[in-house]
């Protein structure tokens, strides 16, 4: 049987270290077999992806940043959590927030790129209802951001 972290780098993805927060927050809250994820940037080796869907980025950019953004999310359910992947019974939810043009109506298509990552990545377990919703601006200047809730194995 193929492991979550193994479907990961079939995608390309080793998961990386968290990123510390950089407000006064903390990265995951847990309260019995519930784990909240705070919101996740799109940010990988070469630092933070940054831009505006409708303007400096386009729906596949957007797409692939959002992939980024949920790689950070599983980092910070197995690295900050203490949550092996495999033992995550299932995605409840996921907010994806796109940085973006008013005139830009496409979200959902942005969102995407983390929705189909996470279940790529956890199979049925993966299956999540979800929000995507448009921002004027994202910390860091960060193209998206994904914060979400999962439940674990106790």
């Amino acid at each position: 049987m193929t492991s979550p972290l193994d479907k990961l780098r079939e995608y390309g993805y080793e998961l990386p270290q968290p990123k510390a927060p950089v407000a006064t927050y903390v990265p995951i809250t847990r309260t019995g077999n519930i784990v909240y994820v705070s919101g996740q940037i799109s940010s990988g080796a070469d630092g933070v992806v940054t831009g505006l869907l409708g303007d400096t980025m386009n729906v596949v950019q957007g797409g692939n940043a959002a992939e980024l953004a949920a790689v950070n999310f599983l980092s910070q359910i197995v690295h900050s959590a203490g949550v092996d992947l495999s033992k995550v019974k299932r995605v409840l939810k996921l907010t994806v927030f796109v940085a973006s043009t008013a005139e830009f109506a496409e979200h959902h298509l942005v969102a995407n790129g983390a929705s189909n990552l996470i279940v790529g990545v956890l199979g049925d377990k993966g299956k999540h209802a979800r929000s995507a919703v448009g921002m004027a601006a994202l910390p860091l200047g960060a193209a998206v951001e994904v914060e979400g809730i999962i439940e674990v194995e106790e």
